[in-house]
């Protein structure tokens, strides 16, 4: 794989950006998240993700300069309208309004309707750690997901994630997908041609598969735990949850309404509601206990853990948000390796807009 200087590459993004309308300052912001998602080693939503947003708004599905508008709030809970926006870009001044609002009564909560895809989840949670909050962030996504024992596709991926600030220890980030693996990196295989492990897809027909393909052939993903005997109940209910929280309380379309991302399909000729949603929170740790008396003790839980003694083979216990951030320092220096179907899309897209790509 070639690698690329993550600079370059947000330089990049945000001059695609700003083609498609992106007013400058969403444009930046576009960027950074699609450039956290890369630092941290989440390649499946970095900027290979760009030409689907590109696809988006020529398919005239996404709104390159929403005005982004609460609809209906109280003290602490508030929805928030993207009006077609990039996620990228509606997602997070919704968590500055949780932010606010958590800042005045001790937590926030924002669901968002008329969204689009916004990127890694992680990105929108660690927002808060700043302000000694606690941040959680969820979206749902393109139905690709079979419950357990379904053979229909009624759910996304879902992802959820949660961060904690610690003191003198790094922060626990818990980033995941619903899933027993995310949509992501069964596109990433599928550039690689190589087969998926079992338990992440299942056939049209609702058989187990290692078909990388399974999901375009009509087949499904599997809930986390991959099937019954091994928790997929468990990944159906954590799915379920966000598709209620983001969608159903937003108003955002929910179930196998949600619009698909990849703009060749297009979205629900009877929508329940609009756009995607998402839900985002932040609690402010001094509304439960003394901000350094829990740092102090989430440095204890982390050490405790961290400490712990392994099974053979292994060499530590980690801790959420260990790779993600080991990756970060790692890539700031040597680079963000893409695969070469990723760098066609962006000479695609450095063609189309008469932008040069950086080598």
């Amino acid at each position: 794989m070639q690698r690329f200087s993550s600079d370059d590459l947000k330089e990049f993004s945000v001059s695609i950006f700003k083609k498609i309308g992106c007013p400058a300052d969403q444009a930046e912001l576009a960027a950074e998240v699609l450039s956290s998602a890369d630092l941290r080693g989440i390649d499946s939503h970095g900027i290979a993700r760009l030409i689907g947003y590109v696809r988006l708004w020529e398919k005239g599905r996404l709104n390159p300069n929403p005005n982004i508008q609460v609809v209906h709030e109280a003290p602490s809970t508030a929805v928030v309208d993207g009006d077609s926006g990039l996620g990228l870009v509606v997602a997070p001044p919704a968590m500055e309004i949780a932010m606010e609002k958590a800042e005045k009564v001790g937590t926030g909560w924002v669901s968002v309707r008329n969204s689009n895809h916004f990127g890694i989840a992680g990105y929108h949670a660690m927002l808060p750690l700043h302000h000694d909050m606690i941040g959680m962030a969820m979206t749902n996504a393109s139905p690709l997901v079979a419950p357990t024992f379904a053979q229909e596709r009624l759910l996304g991926t879902n992802p959820i994630a949660v961060a904690v600030p610690a003191n003198e220890e790094p922060p626990f980030v818990a980033d995941f997908a619903t899933t027993t693996a995310a949509n992501g990196k069964l596109e990433i295989l599928q550039r690689k041609k190589e087969p998926t492990p079992y338990g992440w897809v299942q056939t049209k027909q609702g058989e187990q598969s290692n078909d990388s393909f399974a999901v375009a052939k009509g087949g499904a993903l599997l809930p986390l735990g991959s099937d019954r005997d091994h928790g997929s109940h468990k990944g159906y209910c954590l799915g379920a949850w966000v598709d209620i929280f983001s969608a159903v309380l937003s108003g955002a379309n929910y179930g196998p309404w949600v619009p698909p991302f990849v703009a060749f399909l297009d979205p629900s000729d009877h929508p329940v509601g609009k756009g995607i949603g998402h839900f985002l929170g932040a609690m402010r740790v001094d509304a439960f206990r003394p901000a350094d008396e829990f740092k102090s003790h989430m440095d204890q839980w982390i050490r405790t853990f961290r400490q712990a003694e392994t099974i053979s083979g292994e060499k530590r216990v980690l801790i959420p948000g260990d790779q993600e951030r080991e990756q970060e320092e790692f890539r700031r220096t040597q680079g963000i390796p893409l695969h070469s179907a990723v760098i066609d899309n962006l000479k695609e897209l450095a063609l189309k807009f008469r932008v040069d790509l950086p080598s």
